[in-house]
């Protein structure tokens, strides 16, 4: 498939898959004329990388959480030491954010429970 497919078929726009490429973050085969071409993993890849990108994860470091998801599964990965204090920087990020995510659904969920709409949280209404 073509850039343009992907993109829509991932829910972002072409542009962010070319930036994904200018990030090692997604390397396309490319056909005889030049053209990019995409595969069904590509998807998935590309909804993964924006997925992470979204949740505050920088780019420089998706890239890392990737090869790590790659390597996972062997029985004692490992990574450099630089590596591992990035992603444990991130972390702890990542868990006040979650803190913080949090208290703000709580928060958002008990206000809800004692109005008139509390069935609008069953409903996950968006």
């Amino acid at each position: 498939m073509k850039i343009g497919e992907l993109a829509e078929r991932a829910g972002v726009s072409p542009r962010l898959v070319r930036y994904y490429e200018q990030q090692q973050l997604l390397t396309p085969e490319r056909q005889p004329n030049g053209y990019r071409a995409y595969d069904e993993a590509d998807v998935e890849r590309v909804r993964r990388i924006a997925g992470l990108v979204q949740s505050g994860l920088p780019t420089r470091l998706v890239k890392e959480v990737l090869v790590l998801e790659g390597v996972a599964s062997e029985s004692r990965p490992t990574c450099a030491r630089g590596v591992a204090e990035m992603l444990a920087t991130e972390l702890a990020g990542i868990e006040e954010r979650l803190a913080c995510l949090t208290r703000s659904r709580d928060t958002i969920r008990d206000f809800l429970a004692r109005t008139e709409h509390a069935a609008l949280i069953e409903q996950g209404v968006h």
